[in-house]
């Protein structure tokens, strides 16, 4: 039996609630896959694996592969890539980047997948790449606001960014949807946009914008827009001290290593509760929810897919839209978040992967539709 069988009671109930993009100009298919997570989250939870098909432990470049197809036969359903070689960067090398990335993300709209897009934007005002430096980063977020300093630079990596999103086009004309998810893990100090070196109202004035000037003056209306602090809250209004306003976002979610075992930490119970904020606000507002990321690195934990992910995910009712684990490294022998061939956890990942309330890309039926 097909794991995605929807009945139309499910869609009933999805019709009722109250779900509604900030872009009423989204194409088709955005809205549909904006309505089919949310509906699909009901009982189920997406497998995301971040650049998982660009290249993996061991290899890169190869046509059709992931780690993850090669344990399970079928791809993760939620694909991630990142936009970071857009700016910063001769311009040469941001067109070989921008060809590289509509490959990929065309290649996973016409298998039926999803593209979600992380932004590791490099310091537009300073060196230190988009890792915050002492001595050498400078705080950039007041300086990329209107009226600052390097707002027109900003705009100009906004467009660059824009005509990537309005080429991605399948040989039907349809443009592929994707998750954009700007300025994450905001809430800690690594990354230049992060909390103590931008403020409240910064942050606030510079998402605003970032949207309403790619769907309202470059015209992208294939975005949905997903807000991810890291795991440093603990209620509702600590998750929300950054929140630029349900007019402003489409999916929250959450980044998550601390409490899943990193450095052989484990703190499930409260890793829940923040996940349960996470799906209660998105409830109550009216939005989607994800688990954005998370993962264990090198996974020595045998059975970390069942007894640490899917217990969590599973202990009590979430809605969340799907989970991404980061990315594997092409050479690094300890830098990976997904198993391959042989991999200690890879049985335990057959197990996960083999659960009704997890689906692959091989389970999504006309997600655009």
């Amino acid at each position: 039996m097909n794991r995605l069988l929807l009945s139309a009671s499910l869609f009933l109930i999805f019709q009722s609630l109250a779900f509604a993009q900030i872009d009423k100009n989204a194409t088709k298919e955005t809205k549909a896959l904006y309505k089919n997570l949310g509906m699909l989250a009901q009982d189920h939870i997406l497998f995301g694996h971040q650049h998982a098909t660009e290249y993996g432990h061991g290899w890169v470049g190869d046509e059709e592969r992931s780690d993850v197809k090669s344990v399970t036969g079928s791809h993760p359903a939620v694909i991630g890539v990142d936009f970071m070689g857009l700016s910063g960067r001769p311009e040469a090398e941001i067109v070989r980047t921008a060809e590289a990335l509509r490959k990929n993300i065309l290649d996973t709209y016409t298998r039926g997948g999803i593209t979600t897009v992380a932004w590791h934007f490099a310091n537009p005002a300073s060196g230190g790449g988009f890792y915050w430096k002492d001595s050498v980063s400078v705080a950039a977020m007041a300086l990329i606001k209107p009226g600052g300093s390097h707002h027109e630079a900003y705009k100009k990596t906004l467009k660059t960014i824009g005509n990537l999103a309005n080429s991605v086009k399948a040989k039907d004309g349809t443009l592929a949807p994707m998750i954009f998810r700007p300025f994450h893990e905001f809430d800690g100090d690594w990354f230049w946009w992060g909390k103590g070196h931008t403020s409240r109202e910064d942050f606030i004035a510079v998402w605003q914008f970032t949207v309403s000037y790619l769907r309202d003056s470059v015209n992208i209306h294939n975005f949905i827009y997903a807000f991810s602090p890291d795991n440093k809250f603990n209620s509702e209004p600590e998750f929300l001290e950054r929140y630029p306003g349900d007019e402003w976002v489409d999916m929250v979610g959450m980044d998550n290593y601390g409490d899943f075992g990193r450095d052989g930490k484990y703190n499930l119970e409260a890793g829940l509760k923040k996940l349960k904020i996470v799906s209660a606000y998105a409830k109550k507002a009216g939005k989607l929810a994800a688990f954005t990321e998370t993962g264990l690195e090198s996974i020595p934990n045998p059975t970390w897919w069942t007894e640490t992910l899917l217990k969590t995910l599973t202990a009590e009712k979430l809605n969340l839209s799907y989970v991404l684990v980061w990315r594997n490294d092409t050479k690094s022998p300890t830098h990976y978040y997904a198993p391959f061939p042989e991999q200690v956890s890879a049985p335990d990942f057959v197990k996960f992967y083999n659960d009704p309330y997890t689906l692959f890309e091989k389970d999504l039926k006309d997600i655009y539709k």
